[in-house]
């Protein structure tokens, strides 16, 4: 017997404790999605670990199974168990839907673009990073783009966004929404702009607004060649990160440790965040539940897909990547392991494809960007 064997036959105690553990874990993920964080604040952090519960799993699986155990049935009963919620976080597709030539196309960018490179530490680095970003959305030619973490400061300024976007791109119709700061005219939100007609637009208000937080979330009813599509642009509650919480990540240039303090202190920012996405995504679901016209839905969750949030969306809405791409769909860009957290979700009256992930990040975030598209009704099959 191969000593690797040898060792799981040696130490079967401890293995078998793992596996339970592992076991739990994994199915407080799979229960994850369903509970409202409000209801049991710890279950979204299973959720958070899911991956690791799964791989774990599987490594448990190959083990139980080379020393002929009968825990390898129930470590692949459990995983069995997921079912579908396995594909969440996977993308798997074989026959990415084909764009009709006679249906009427939305090409869609989501971006939380931090600031447009706003605190780069030099101007002719914030410059830079703004132009690329601009760059990178031209060659992309889009109809709507969609940004979380926007910056925009009131003229005179040597640092223009939205004036800039309006002009380089085309894109004179807009809706945003911002928290005002006073010392020198600066604006952090969001922004949507488009290239066509904006007949409506307005806010979901979170409760969250009236604590001057920068989440928010707008919507804009653009009609394009006889058709309105109603577009979501959200940013759901961030998790307030100091330097000091991304440098336990190495992720600062501040130097932290793993205290006691440092852990709880992001617990409990981890712990409120849950909660106020939450409630935010109820808010949105239930808005967009009025709309007169199909429905799409993008911006910076800040959730993975094995939560309550993107569950929400999910249930009443088709997911873009998983609708057209395979793998992961990584969208964080940061050292911190969030995964993908950026989404387009769409009507199940429209559809999508060729759902991409930008290659070459220029924020915290790549962009995504997809087509929607919605074949006119006299149309022939």
């Amino acid at each position: 017997m191969p000593k690797f064997l040898q060792y799981i036959v040696r130490f079967s105690t401890y293995f078998k404790i793992v596996t339970i553990l592992t076991l739990f874990c994994l199915v407080m993920a799979y229960i994850c999605p369903f509970i409202h964080p409000a209801s049991g604040w710890v279950l979204p952090f299973f959720g958070l670990a899911y991956p690791v519960s799964l791989l774990l799993s599987l490594f448990l699986l190959i083990c139980w199974t080379l020393v002929r155990s009968r825990l390898a049935i129930v470590v692949l009963v459990f995983l069995v168990f997921g079912g579908s919620l396995h594909f969440r976080t996977i993308g798997m597709v074989f026959n990415e839907p084909l764009v009709p030539e006679n249906a009427n196309t939305l090409k869609l960018i989501s971006f939380n673009c931090h600031l447009m490179g706003l605190y780069e530490p030099t101007v002719a680095g914030r410059l830079e990073r703004r132009n690329n970003i601009l760059t990178y959305l031209g060659q992309e030619e889009a109809d709507v783009i969609c940004f979380q973490e926007f910056y925009h400061q009131d003229k005179p300024t040597s640092f223009l966004t939205r004036d800039t976007i309006v002009e380089c791109l085309k894109m004179k119709n807009y809706q945003e929404r911002y928290s005002h700061k006073l010392v020198g005219r600066q604006n952090f939100g969001i922004a949507l702009f488009s290239k066509y007609p904006i007949i409506q637009k307005g806010d979901v208000m979170f409760d969250t607004d009236i604590q001057n937080s920068d989440n928010y979330c707008v919507f804009a009813d653009i009609l394009k060649n006889g058709d309105t599509f109603r577009v979501y642009n959200i940013h759901l509650q961030s998790v307030k990160f100091r330097d000091t919480d991304y440098a336990v990540f190495g992720e600062s240039e501040k130097k932290s440790t793993l205290s006691t303090k440092n852990v709880e202190g992001l617990i409990n920012k981890l712990k409120e965040a849950y909660q106020q996405r939450g409630n935010q995504a109820n808010k949105v679901i239930d808005h967009a539940k009025t709309s007169p016209y199909p429905v799409i839905m993008c911006g910076d969750f800040n959730d993975t897909p094995m939560s309550y949030c993107y569950n929400l969306f999910n249930r009443d809405y088709i997911d873009a990547f998983r609708n057209t791409s395979n793998g992961l769909g990584v969208t964080y860009a940061g050292r911190v392991p969030a995964g993908r957290i950026d989404y387009i979700f769409h009507d199940k009256r429209l559809s999508s494809s060729k759902f991409e992930i930008q290659k070459d990040a220029l924020s915290d975030h790549y962009a995504i960007n997809c087509i929607i598209w919605k074949t006119p009704i006299n149309s022939e099959p």
